[in-house]
């Protein structure tokens, strides 16, 4: 990459203030929207299984462009990518309020999503470099996490004034989203001149692919990153469920509330994470993910509202350490390797077909009347598994994850 891509690598320069800007406007709609399209379904009377669904159709866009999105990303400035996908979300959102079916807005919505995050985790690494680039995460993460915060509390307290409303609000959200990416600072494209022909693209995808699945570092990360991320949207369906049956709330908002809760630990987490890791540790956020599903196995089984909140916040805080030192591992890696758009478009790959397995398998246990107590446990108990055996796998692989 040429030296003029990095023009400014302070982590308050006015390129990196206007995408995290825009990162809080995008997330803060991704957010609103889901709890108020959750909220439509319910007056609708949409069955519980569905709600899954509505994710499971999201995330589809992200494992259907996979292989397309990353070559987007680094053929093109990527503030202006960021432009184009928030404006596809700006689309998705107004089709919703327009009456169209929620499930095709939504579907809208992540395709413009997918084409959002290599770009705006691919700009990381072109506004700053080094141990910086943890740091910049680490805002991304607190970025996005506040508008998870606000977003999510928005949406459902909005969708319990007026379903409608809540909709529109989302739309106005993703076309501020969309002004904020015209201040971004305008860099050279990381990767132009690359064949748009279709079998040199998906070729490029899987190539990119392979090159990162052979490297152990890069491997860890991303394996790490798709169970956080499966897990964490698992969560929020399960909250949806967990309040009415274990608290007697049928509210929109207290499940909403709780989810913020996870926000504000995430937050906290990212933040110690800059402090404590850099890249060359990054092996001491493992501790973190077996606590994540520990967290979430005591949870479940709680009866009142004080003792979740504490939980919640206590595993925000575990997944704030786990990824974002994940997350920076790849960013720097894949950069020097297969091109940061093309690493983040693998990553999506692993983290939304873990999400989509995930999501199904919740759906499913919802279906066949598995109390959704027994789905907390048995969810928490399998992920912090699950970690230990990553853990254990990267464990002399290499010097950074061992």
């Amino acid at each position: 990459m040429s030296e003029s891509v990095h023009t400014n690598t302070s982590l308050r320069s006015k390129g990196m203030m206007a995408v995290l800007c825009a990162q809080f406007l995008s997330a803060f709609g991704d957010n609103a929207l889901l709890f108020a399209t959750l909220a439509l379904m319910k007056e609708q009377f949409y069955p519980d299984w569905s709600q899954p669904i509505l994710q499971m159709v999201f995330v589809g866009a992200y494992i259907l462009f996979a292989p397309f999105v990353g070559q987007f990303a680094d053929s093109f400035p990527k503030g202006r990518v960021m432009m184009v996908a928030n404006g596809m979300k700006l689309i998705g959102a107004a089709s919703i309020c327009a009456g169209v079916n929620p499930f095709i807005g939504y579907t809208l919505v992540g395709v413009g999503a997918a084409a959002y995050s290599p770009a705006k985790y691919g700009i990381l690494g072109e506004l700053t470099t080094g141990d910086k680039l943890v740091k910049a995460n680490g805002m991304m993460e607190s970025s996005t996490i506040a508008a998870i915060l606000l977003g999510s509390v928005a949406g459902g307290v909005l969708a319990d004034w007026h379903v409608l409303a809540a909709l529109g609000v989302c739309a106005l959200v993703y076309a501020g989203a969309v002004v904020a990416n015209l201040f971004i600072t305008r860099l050279p494209a990381a990767r132009s001149g690359q064949s748009w022909r279709f079998n040199a693209m998906t070729g490029s995808f899987f190539s990119a692919g392979k090159t990162l699945w052979h490297s152990a570092e890069t491997r860890f990360s991303l394996v790490g990153t798709s169970l956080f991320w499966g897990a964490g949207v698992t969560l929020r369906f399960l909250l949806v469920l967990w309040v009415p049956a274990a608290l007697g709330i049928t509210d929109n908002a207290t499940p909403t509330y709780l989810n913020a809760m996870v926000a504000v630990g995430i937050v906290v987490g990212a933040g110690a994470a800059a402090k404590l890791v850099t890249l060359e540790t990054v092996a001491r956020c493992m501790p973190a993910g077996v606590l994540i599903g520990i967290a979430v196995v005591i949870f479940a089984l709680q009866q009142a509202l004080l003792p979740a909140y504490v939980l919640l916040l206590l595993l925000g805080i575990c997944g704030g350490f786990f990824v974002v030192p994940l997350n920076a591992l790849l960013q720097e890696r894949g950069k020097h390797s297969v091109g940061a758009g093309n690493a983040i478009a693998v990553q999506n790959l692993g983290e939304n077909s873990a999400m989509l397995i995930m999501l199904g398998l919740y759906s499913l246990a919802v279906m066949v009347g598995i109390p959704v107590v027994g789905v907390g446990i048995g969810f928490g108990t399998l992920f912090a598994v699950a970690i230990i055996v990553l853990w254990i796998w990267g464990r002399g692989k290499s010097k950074t994850v061992s």
